[in-house]
C-alpha cells in the first residue's frame, strides 16, 4: 500500500510535503516525495490520498485496561474474570480508535493484561501493540492492594518479580508511594517499600531483563525510586504531608540518568483547580514545566481507567503541556518518539522511517502547528493495516 499525504511527519519537527509511505505488510519500506515514490512503486499497488497529515500513532504509556473510567473503577472488579476480560478488549479497540497504537499496562489482576496482549500480539484483537506489567507489587493493605500484589520483605518481593516474568510481564510495575484509588490505604505522599525492598525488586526485574515503573506520588518515594535505579516514574507530583517539594538534586539525577516520566495527564485537567484547589493546581502546573525546563524526559500517559479518565483522552490531554508552553513540536515527540524510546522500542515504533512498524494516523490539519489536529483522525493504521 502506498500512502499519500499533504504531509508526512518524518520526525517530530520535520515534514516531507506531498510526501508518500510505502508500507508492505506491517514494515514501513520506503518514505520519499509522492511523485517519486508513485512512480517507482508497482501500479497494481494500492494508493490511498489523504489532503492532510500522516503521522506516526500515538504511545500512552500508562493506561489500566483492568478500570472502566467511571466514578469508582474498583467497584467493577467484583465481575468475574472473563467478564473483565471481554470488557477489556473493547477498551483496548477503544485505545486504538483514539489513535493510540502502543500503550504500557501498568497493573491488571490475574495476568488479564497479559492476555490481551497475546491477542494484540497475534493479531486476534484489534488493540495497540500493549507492553503489560502484570500484578502491582505494593505491600499489605497497600495501594491496588486488591488487585493481588501484595508483597512485604525482600525475598517476597523478589518472588513476585519472578511470577510476573515468567507469565509474560514486559515490565514491572511497583506502588512506591500510596495513591488516591485505594479507599483507607496509605496516602499519596507516603512512601510503602523500605529501601532495601526496593533496591531487591529493581535488582530482580533487570536481573529478568525487564524495567521497573515506579508509581510515585510522594517526593520521598520519588527519591528513592530513583536511588533504587526504576526505569520510569509515574505521576512524579512530588507530594508532602504539606504540600509539594520539588527537590533540584533528584531532578538532575532524573535528568542525567535519563529516567523517564510519564505524568498521567488526563484530558480533564482544567479540572484540576476545582479538584486541588487553585494555589495547589497552581504548584503542581508549575512544577510540570520546570521539569520540563530541567530537560527532564518527559512522556505521554493517560492513567486511564482510572476515575473519569476514559480510553480515548490521549489527543485531548496534548493541550495541557501546549498550556504550559511546551512547543508542539516536543509535545509530539512525547507523544510519539520519546515515549517508544523510553519503552524500549525506539527501534521499532514512534516514527515515520524504512524498517519501522507501519503504526501511522491520518490526521486532518497539521499537528504541528495545532495539536487539536490529533482529535481529528481520519484513520488509524496499526502494523499496516487500517482499522475500520
Amino acid at each position: 500500500m502506498l500512502i499519500i499525504a499533504d504531509r508526512v511527519l518524518t520526525d517530530t519537527d520535520t515534514f516531507l510535503q506531498n510526501g508518500a509511505v510505502l508500507v508492505e505488510g506491517d514494515v514501513i519500506t520506503a518514505v520519499g516525495p509522492a511523485a517519486e515514490l508513485d512512480a517507482l512503486t508497482d501500479p497494481g499497488v494500492p494508493r490511498r490520498l489523504h489532503p492532510g497529515t500522516l503521522m506516526p500513532g500515538l504511545v500512552d504509556s500508562h493506561v489500566h485496561l483492568i478500570f472502566d473510567g467511571g466514578p469508582d473503577p474498583v467497584a467493577g472488579l467484583h465481575e468475574p474474570d472473563d467478564v473483565l476480560l471481554d470488557r477489556m478488549r473493547e477498551r483496548a479497540r477503544h485505545l486504538l480508535r483514539a489513535g493510540v497504537t502502543t500503550a504500557r499496562d501498568l497493573g491488571d489482576r490475574n495476568g488479564l493484561a497479559l492476555r490481551v496482549a497475546a491477542e494484540t500480539a497475534s493479531g486476534d484483537l484489534a488493540g495497540p501493540h500493549l507492553l503489560a506489567a502484570g500484578t502491582p507489587a505494593t505491600p499489605p493493605g497497600g495501594h491496588c492492594h486488591f488487585l493481588g500484589g501484595e508483597v512485604r520483605g525482600e525475598r517476597q518481593v523478589r518472588d513476585l518479580v519472578r511470577r510476573n516474568a515468567a507469565a509474560g510481564a514486559a515490565v514491572i510495575k511497583v506502588m512506591t508511594s500510596g495513591g488516591g484509588l485505594t479507599k483507607d490505604g496509605p496516602r499519596s505522599w507516603q512512601s510503602q517499600f523500605s529501601p532495601g525492598e526496593l533496591h531487591a525488586l529493581v535488582d530482580e526485574a533487570h536481573r529478568a531483563g525487564l524495567p521497573v515503573a515506579a508509581h510515585a506520588h510522594g517526593a520521598d518515594a520519588i527519591t528513592a525510586a530513583v536511588d533504587a535505579g526504576a526505569d520510569t516514574l509515574e505521576h512524579c507530583t512530588w507530594m508532602t504531608e504539606t504540600g509539594f517539594d520539588l527537590r533540584p538534586d533528584v531532578l538532575r539525577r532524573i535528568v542525567d540518568r535519563r529516567i523517564a516520566v510519564s505524568l498521567t495527564v488526563s484530558p480533564h485537567w482544567r479540572l484540576l483547580p476545582k479538584v486541588f484547589g487553585e494555589e495547589r493546581a497552581a504548584t503542581m502546573f508549575d512544577q510540570v514545566r520546570r521539569m520540563a525546563e530541567a530537560g527532564a524526559n518527559i512522556i505521554l500517559g493517560t492513567d486511564a481507567g482510572v476515575q473519569r479518565t476514559g480510553f480515548d483522552g490521549l489527543p485531548g490531554a496534548l493541550s495541557f503541556y501546549a498550556h504550559l508552553g511546551i512547543p508542539h513540536e516536543r509535545i509530539l515527540a512525547m507523544a510519539t518518539r520519546h515515549a517508544a524510546e523510553a519503552l524500549g522500542l525506539g527501534a521499532v515504533t514512534g516514527r515515520i522511517a524504512p524498517g519501522f512498524r507501519a503504526d501511522l494516523l491520518l490526521v486532518d490539519g497539521d499537528p504541528l502547528a495545532d495539536p487539536d489536529a490529533l482529535g481529528r483522525i481520519r484513520t488509524v493504521f496499526s502494523k499496516g493495516r487500517a482499522l475500520t
